[in-house]
């Protein structure tokens, strides 16, 4: 590791929830690279891996997203994973197996959310709802927070 960069934690719906995951992952990734002193256009990055959970909403590609956006080259190979709660862990793992296998020299690895950002949904609204009456459902407890398999809360199971 020879540089690293993060964003402050924010409070749900307090002062960072005007950004998206995405520019948050960019603001970290643009201060790993000031801090590394790497000229982002230099191509010296070999891959971007981002991890993020709560990706409804966030658009297409989320690690690319960063990536153009902190001013990496287009052609920066870029991967976003979700691995739920070990995402940018499991972002770092990869990166650390491909420079060990020698198939890289230099890769950024790190993880982006926001929770405020995470919108709601309405299941089957896509085939048509009964007339004034729909569940909303978060994106955040749904997707984020609760068990896919026995729908018990993150920290229950």
């Amino acid at each position: 590791m020879c540089a690293y960069a993060r964003t402050p934690f924010g409070k749900f719906r307090g002062a960072l929830s005007a950004y998206s995951a995405t520019d948050l992952g960019a603001l970290a990734v643009k201060g790993l690279l000031e801090r590394g002193e790497i000229d982002p256009s230099s191509g010296i990055i070999d891959q971007l891996y981002m991890g993020n959970v709560l990706q409804a909403g966030v658009g297409q590609a989320p690690a690319r997203q960063v990536a153009l956006a902190a001013g990496l080259p287009y052609s920066t190979p870029c991967t976003t994973i979700n691995k739920v709660c070990g995402s940018s862990l499991k972002a770092a793992m990869i990166g650390a197996t491909e420079i060990m296998a020698g198939r890289a020299n230099v890769i950024i690895a790190g993880g982006m959310e926001s929770m405020s950002n995470a919108p709601h949904f309405i299941r089957g609204a896509r085939r048509g709802v009964e007339i004034s009456y729909a569940d909303l459902n978060s994106v955040l407890s749904h997707d984020g927070l609760k068990d896919a398999y026995d729908g018990s809360m993150m920290g229950i199971t």
